[in-house]
C-alpha cells in the first residue's frame, strides 16, 4: 500500500484524522476539501467527549465504539502535541448533567438508572454537592449526575494542529476543492472529478460529513443515507463570579431545550446547541439564540452579565440511526468514514486509527464492523 495513492473526500477532523496517520505511515495522500479544511462540523462543534451523557440504550455499539474512542484520546493527545508543538485544550475536569425543575429530577433519575444498568462511572449528587464542585450552578438545581470520564477538548485547536501534523508530514491538501464525481469503473475506484479534472487513485475514502450523499458517481443503493442537522451556537466570555471547570449539560427531556455550557482555558464558555432538520440551512435565527441563553440562564444565573463574543451555526452529518457509517463498500477501493453526527469529535481518534488501519491491510477490525453501510440493506 506504501507506493498506493489515497484521496480522502473531505477535510474535517475525520479527514485529517486519517490523512495524517496514513503519512505517518509513508502513504501518499491527498484530501480534497470543498471549503476551508475543518471549517464545517469540526470548528462549529462543542468538543464534549461525552459518551456517557450521549448514552442511549438502542445504542450500544455505538457506545462502545465511545468509549473506545475516549480511551485512546490519552494516546492521541499526546501524539498530535508532540508532532505539532501545539496544545489542543484536552481537558479532564468531567460533565455534570444537571436537574433543576421538578420535571427534570425525574428524567434525570430515568437517566442515571439507565447509567447504571449498562455498568457506567456514574455518581448521584444532591444539589448542594453538585454546587460545591461548580458554585455558579443556580440555587434552583435540585440533584445532579457526575459523569467524571466525560471529558472535552477544544475541537478548533484540534482541527489547526491535525492540519498541520498532516501538510507537516507530506500530505497534500486542497482547499475550495469540492469532489463532484467519484469515478468507478467495473465495480472499482478509479479515482475522482474535481473542478480541474480527473484525478486518479488507488482508493478513495469519502469522508465528507453531510455532504457524502451529494456527491455523483455513487451507484444509488450505496449513497450513504447522511442528512445535514443544523445546530445553532453561541460563546460567552466567562468573568470572576461565573468560572466554570465541568462541562454543564441539562436533562435531554427538557423544556424549551437541553444545552450544554462548556468551559474553554482560553476564558470562553461554549454555550450549545439547537437540532434543527432544516436541511442545509445555516441562518441563525433569533428564537434559537433566544432558547440556547434561555436554557443557559437557568443553569448558571451569572452568565446574565457576561458578554456575548460569538454566534455561529453548525451542521452536523446524521445517519439515518445517527450511527457513523465506516468501513468497506461493495465497490472496490472505496471506504466510508462518515456519519458521525453529534459525536465526531470524540469519534476522531477511533476513526482515524481503525479507517487508516483498513486502508494499510484491508482488514476489518471488530471495532468498525457493525458500522458497515450494509446495515442499512433491505433484504
Amino acid at each position: 500500500m506504501l507506493n498506493k495513492k489515497i484521496i480522502i473526500i473531505g477535510g474535517g477532523v475525520i479527514g485529517l484524522g486519517i490523512g495524517w496517520q496514513l503519512v505517518k505511515a509513508g502513504v501518499a495522500v491527498t484530501i480534497h476539501e470543498r471549503g476551508q479544511a475543518g471549517r464545517g462540523a469540526s470548528w462549529a462543534a462543542g468538543g464534549m467527549l461525552g459518551p456517557i451523557a450521549e448514552a442511549h440504550i438502542d445504542e450500544l455499539d455505538l457506545l462502545k465504539l465511545s468509549n473506545e474512542s475516549l480511551a485512546r484520546y490519552p494516546e492521541w493527545v499526546k501524539e498530535l502535541e508532540s508532532e505539532t508543538e501545539m496544545p489542543i485544550g484536552y481537558r479532564a475536569e468531567g460533565t455534570l448533567i444537571i436537574g433543576i425543575q421538578p420535571d427534570d429530577s425525574y428524567q434525570l433519575q430515568h437517566a442515571y438508572n439507565l447509567y447504571q444498568d449498562l455498568g457506567l462511572n456514574v455518581e448521584w449528587l444532591s444539589g448542594d454537592e453538585a454546587r460545591e464542585i461548580e458554585g455558579a450552578l443556580s440555587p434552583y438545581v435540585t440533584a445532579a449526575i457526575r459523569c467524571e470520564t466525560d471529558h472535552q477538548v477544544d475541537n478548533r485547536l484540534m482541527v489547526q494542529a491535525l492540519q498541520r501534523a498532516y501538510q507537516g508530514r507530506g500530505g497534500v491538501l486542497h482547499q475550495n476543492s469540492g469532489v463532484k464525481r467519484i469515478v468507478i469503473e467495473n465495480d472499482t475506484v478509479t479515482g475522482v472529478e474535481t473542478q480541474d479534472g480527473f484525478e486518479s487513485a488507488d482508493m478513495c475514502v469519502l469522508a465528507a460529513g453531510c455532504w457524502s450523499g451529494q456527491i455523483n458517481g455513487l451507484p444509488d443503493t450505496l449513497i450513504p443515507p447522511v442528512r445535514p442537522v443544523k445546530g445553532q451556537m453561541l460563546a460567552l466570555q466567562m468573568q470572576e463570579g461565573v468560572m466554570l471547570s465541568n462541562v454543564i449539560r441539562t436533562v435531554k427531556a427538557r423544556y424549551p431545550m437541553p444545552v450544554y455550557l462548556v468551559p474553554r482555558g482560553d476564558g470562553r464558555l461554549i454555550v450549545g446547541a439547537t437540532t434543527e432538520e432544516l436541511g442545509f440551512d445555516t441562518d441563525l435565527i433569533v428564537g434559537g439564540i433566544y432558547e440556547l441563553l434561555h436554557g443557559a440562564f437557568e443553569a448558571v444565573p451569572g452568565i446574565y452579565e457576561l458578554p456575548l463574543i460569538e454566534t455561529w451555526t453548525g451542521l452536523r452529518p446524521g445517519s439515518s440511526d445517527n450511527a457513523p457509517i465506516l468501513g468497506k463498500t461493495p465497490v472496490e477501493n472505496l471506504i466510508y468514514a462518515t456519519g458521525h453526527y453529534r459525536n465526531g469529535i470524540l469519534l476522531t481518534p477511533i476513526t482515524a486509527y481503525e479507517i487508516s488501519k483498513l486502508v494499510l491491510t484491508g482488514e476489518t477490525s471488530d471495532t468498525i464492523a457493525p458500522f458497515h453501510l450494509d446495515r442499512f440493506s433491505i433484504d
